[in-house]
């Protein structure tokens, strides 16, 4: 893992509050910054799908597929027709 330097200027009344949260949480500024960047970073993830998330639908997920595969029944009988197909 790359580390990299940060330098933040802060006013006078944020430094007097980073004072105060690092000497309540017991921390140092480093690992503080690093936590409420995590913690930012999922509230980010938060409102996007697991799709989203993972990157996207493989391209070639769909090439080719039949317009109902919507359809939980449908979607079934084409993987049991592919799994048939692999392993025969």
């Amino acid at each position: 893992m790359t580390k990299a330097m940060l330098t933040v200027r802060l006013d006078e009344e944020t430094e007097r509050q980073l004072a105060d949260i690092l000497a309540h949480e017991k921390t140092d500024k480093s690992e503080l910054i690093r936590r409420l960047i995590a913690e930012r970073w999922l509230n980010l993830q938060a409102g996007r799908t697991l799709v989203d998330r993972r990157g996207g639908h493989p391209e070639h997920l769909l090439q080719n597929a039949p317009p109902d595969l919507s359809e939980r029944a449908n979607r079934k009988k084409a993987i049991a027709e592919y799994l048939k197909e692999r392993h025969s």
